[in-house]
């Protein structure tokens, strides 16, 4: 059975705690990258986007238009940049369109 603690803490704390001890970072870090993209990007990109991937450090993202595709490789690191400062940390370190 596993130890309790008898200290108060904050909630915020005790998902940290837990997500800490249960290895679940990576997952959530797929769901927020995919969260701030759709926020990010609008629903002008989000109409035309099909999938959004996180693997590792690299950002995949499946993009049905061409055009689109093409316009917004001019601007991966802002990109880049604008979703690591949504997300609070270096989460993606590169960016690829598909």
């Amino acid at each position: 059975m596993p130890k309790r603690n008898n200290e108060h803490i904050s909630i915020s704390d005790a998902l940290k705690e837990f997500v800490e001890t249960n290895k679940l970072e990576k997952g959530l870090n797929k769901v927020n990258v995919a969260d701030a993209w759709a926020k990010l990007m609008g629903n002008g990109v989000n109409n035309y986007t099909t999938a959004v991937n996180l693997e590792r450090d690299t950002l995949y993202v499946q993009l049905s238009s061409s055009v689109l595709r093409e316009e917004l490789s001019y601007g991966k690191q802002k990109i880049i940049n604008m979703l690591n400062e949504e997300l609070g940390k270096e989460i993606i370190k590169k960016l690829i369109l598909r």
